[in-house]
């Protein structure tokens, strides 16, 4: 999976232990970058790189993520902590790649440990964990961070609806695909460029954050670590808001979201998820429905692309079946909302 030998020499260059890798696992998580667990010298490491077969961005994406971690160093942002990156593509034949510390949590879309399966009170209280982070998160200053020219703020919101729109339109490009029966996406679309918000704060954007993309402690609620950081960037943070809830206990869906916890029941409601984040952040909450509904209108589409990739025998059919229900619960979503707006 990877050159060990390669490995400990970048690391012997670094005095980073000594001898062989040992007791290297592989693990799981919902990307197709490559995660491996390894010890060294007594002490453990996690590498990331990108999928073993390279896309034309991966080595990008993964030098993204390496920068995100290292700014977000001095932050009170739970995140896994870099130890050391390798920008040079020869070591690995042709990936980048950087270590991170391991983190004692588990993932709630695998499983619940006995304790959180067993006592709502916790599983309540981990959603508003969740939003304690992603206020945390908002609140970083990018520029004092290092993050000032990691996006283009200036525009983002006007830029999302035709961005999402010329990516759906890009699907019919694959073979078999009949065009997308999702929903009511027009509606969807005009509505938004109807009601964007015209002021807002620019900050740190996860781009991806739902309750699997997240690791909770094994002791109790905490959020002890937000990962997958590979679709950040700077723009409106109150998205990540919208993400979260249009991903929350999404029903009539299949469970790609923290299936487990949402099974368990016990759930914070969406309204006390925005009270939280209202008491813990200063942004303007006043057009949150708005962010849902981009939340659900950009997610969709993006888990459209499963669909017709699957239907292109580009990915497995089971996969793109479930990805396309999840995207018409979405835009179910999203139409409930404008309806209430």
């Amino acid at each position: 999976m990877i050159d060990a030998q390669a490995v400990e020499h970048w690391m012997d260059g670094r005095g980073l232990g000594s001898g062989p890798l040992t007791a290297v696992s592989p693990i799981s998580g919902g990307t197709q970058n490559i995660m491996l667990r390894f010890e060294r010298s007594g002490r453990t490491y996690v590498l990331r790189r990108g999928p073993e077969h390279l896309r034309p961005r991966s080595n990008d994406v993964i030098r993204r993520e390496c920068r995100v971690l290292r700014s977000l160093g001095g932050t009170a942002v739970p995140h896994p902590a870099l130890i050391a990156a390798c920008d040079d593509e020869s070591v690995l034949g042709d990936a980048v790649f950087y270590l991170m510390e391991p983190v004692d949590g588990f993932n709630a879309s695998i499983a619940l440990p006995a304790l959180h399966e067993a006592d709502a009170a916790i599983r309540h209280e981990m959603g508003l964990r969740l939003v304690d982070a992603l206020a945390t998160l908002a609140e970083v200053d990018h520029v004092a961070v290092g993050l000032g020219d990691f996006g283009k703020p200036e525009g983002f919101l006007e830029r999302q609806v035709p961005r999402w729109l010329a990516e759906l339109a890009s699907y019919d490009a694959f073979p078999d695909y009949p065009g997308p029966d999702i929903g009511p996406v027009d509606e969807v679309a005009a509505w938004l460029d109807a009601h964007r918000p015209t002021d807002w704060r620019p900050g740190i954007l996860h781009g991806d954050y739902h309750a699997a993309n997240v690791m909770f402690a094994p002791d109790g609620p905490d959020v002890v670590a937000v990962v997958d950081w590979e679709m950040c960037t700077i723009g409106d943070p109150l998205l990540d808001l919208g993400w979260l809830l249009a991903t929350w206990d999404l029903p009539g869906a299949p469970e790609e979201f923290a299936g487990p916890l949402t099974r368990a029941e016990g759930l914070a409601t969406r309204d006390e998820l925005v009270q939280r984040y209202a008491e813990r952040s200063t942004r303007d909450l006043s057009a949150i429905d708005w962010y849902v509904v981009l939340a659900c209108f950009k997610l969709g589409i993006v888990l459209e692309g499963s669909h017709a990739r699957a239907l292109a025998g580009l990915a497995p059919q089971e996969i793109g079946d479930r990805l396309h229900l999840t995207t018409r619960r979405l835009l179910e979503r999203a139409h409930e909302l404008i309806q209430h707006n």
